[in-house]
């Protein structure tokens, strides 16, 4: 049975390489971001390949009063809805140290601006019975590191909103997805130093495909991240506190 996605975040790479697999398998998108025309761009490919309907409208974590808009043309659409949250920024710990009001986008874009909309998204999810919410966490959500803290913190936010909302929707027949990736080949990790082991959007796409096929409930991708985190959480904090990761 197809669906309609709203994919927050749209012109991230992991969000574009989504959304072609939703369109390969025929569902409708609505790719919400600020970059209209490279949404555009990437909704036109949507519907060369299989999407009923693909769409580009605009979208700012940071100003919620955009929110209704995108709220009103989903709720005018029939059969399943479903979300795909790829909002983030992450600029370098060393500039927010340098200026802590940085904090504030960085922690709009990366959970308090998804889950505003997310929990206006909720009763119409609730409503209808079915339907699937992605959320983009990251394993720098798992512990607070000495090279990105804040965006660390963001995300571990994002994790736990999206944990309770999956208890809530749960109860209704949807489901919720955390995912937690690793490293992946995109515009916010080029360039960063200690980068190792870097999976390709596609491949995200396919694992954040299969979870929701299977109702799971947080992933890692790819998936020897769970056990690379696994050892990083059980590091005593009097030896981690001295690692330079």
């Amino acid at each position: 049975m197809s669906a309609t996605w709203i994919i927050l975040g749209g012109s991230s790479a992991m969000a574009r390489a989504f959304a072609r697999a939703l369109a390969a398998r025929g569902d409708a998108v609505l790719l919400a971001g600020r970059d209209l025309d490279d949404l555009a761009a990437t909704a036109a490919d949507c519907r060369l390949r299989g999407a009923p309907m693909a769409e580009a409208v605009a979208f700012d974590a940071r100003d919620p009063a955009g929110f209704a808009p995108i709220l009103d043309r989903l709720a005018e659409t029939e059969g399943e809805i479903s979300a795909a949250v790829f909002t983030g920024s992450m600029p370098p710990q060393v500039e927010i140290d340098a200026d802590p009001g940085l904090i504030d986008g960085v922690v709009a874009d990366s959970f308090t601006g998804p889950a505003r909309f997310l929990q206006a998204l909720a009763p119409l999810i609730e409503a209808r019975g079915r339907g699937a919410i992605v959320g983009l966490g990251s394993v720098a959500g798992d512990r607070g590191r000495l090279g990105n803290y804040v965006y660390g913190a963001a995300k571990a936010g994002f994790h736990t909103y999206l944990s309770g909302l999956r208890n809530r929707l749960g109860r209704s027949g949807a489901h919720v997805v955390t995912v937690k990736p690793g490293f992946v080949d995109t515009a916010m990790t080029w360039g960063l130093p200690g980068m190792f082991l870097v999976a390709a959007p596609d491949a995200v796409a396919q694992d954040i495909l299969r979870a929701v096929r299977r109702r799971r409930n947080v992933i890692y991708t790819p998936g020897f991240w769970l056990l690379i985190m696994l050892i990083i959480r059980h590091v005593p904090e009097p030896i981690f506190k001295k690692m330079k990761i």
